[in-house]
């Protein structure tokens, strides 16, 4: 990460500011995922500041950014923490998740055009060749997800959507840890790519609040 000291030198103040907490932001937001920080751990800004070698101002306009994402938790004169997943939380998480993206995946069986299915296809075997390889199989499921949300064209739904899946990053047991999940989550994708095909929007509703429903039964 370019020092703050090398971004001022090439860009007007306001500016250099701006991206150096984004890219703190970022820096962060990999390492939380990374399980580099763990959920329930304290943010020792300090030392954060010295690896990162900057002042303790962008690292806070960052920890604030992640505070709005859900993926800090702030507490008053005890500083910042990485958020930890109850399992009422992650409950929350995927009632809302299958609520807006039931209602994505019927908008698309009735409105996609034939291309934006073909690259939800193309998505969907890259899933087929991936289920052996879990890391690349969770990047392309999240892929898929958000290319149909995407396709469905509500950019409202579509942030939320992107911020919820974020916190979900946090939760200690993702559904697709579960042995036999992956195999489980592929046939769903498979019976929803058929109704979205079939243009039967009630059917591809029904079908991606199901995959959720059972995503949070294998994540408890």
């Amino acid at each position: 990460m370019p020092a703050a000291s090398e971004i001022a030198a090439t860009a007007p103040r306001t500016l250099a500011r701006r991206a150096l907490y984004e890219d703190v932001a970022e820096r962060l937001r990999q390492q939380i995922f990374a399980r580099e920080l763990e959920p329930g751990s304290w943010i020792d800004e300090q030392k954060l500041c010295a690896e990162y070698g900057i002042s303790r101002t962008p690292l806070r306009e960052a920890l604030k950014v992640l505070a709005v994402e859900g993926l800090v938790t702030m507490r008053l004169r005890r500083g910042a923490y990485v958020t930890e997943m109850s399992s009422q939380d992650v409950a929350q998480v995927y009632h809302l998740l299958a609520l807006l993206e039931s209602d994505a995946a019927g908008e698309v069986a009735r409105s996609a055009s034939d291309a934006q299915l073909e690259a939800l296809e193309a998505l969907h075997q890259r899933l087929e060749k991936q289920q052996r390889q879990h890391d690349a199989f969770f990047a392309a499921n999240e892929r898929f997800h958000l290319e149909l949300l995407e396709i469905a064209g509500n950019r409202w739904r579509t942030q939320i959507v992107t911020d919820l899946r974020k916190v979900m990053k946090l939760n200690r047991h993702h559904s697709l840890f579960k042995r036999g999940r992956i195999a489980e989550s592929l046939h769903e994708h498979r019976a929803l790519m058929q109704a979205l095909r079939a243009r039967d929007a009630a059917q591809a509703a029904r079908l991606m609040k199901a995959h959720f429903e059972n995503g949070l039964e294998a994540a408890a």
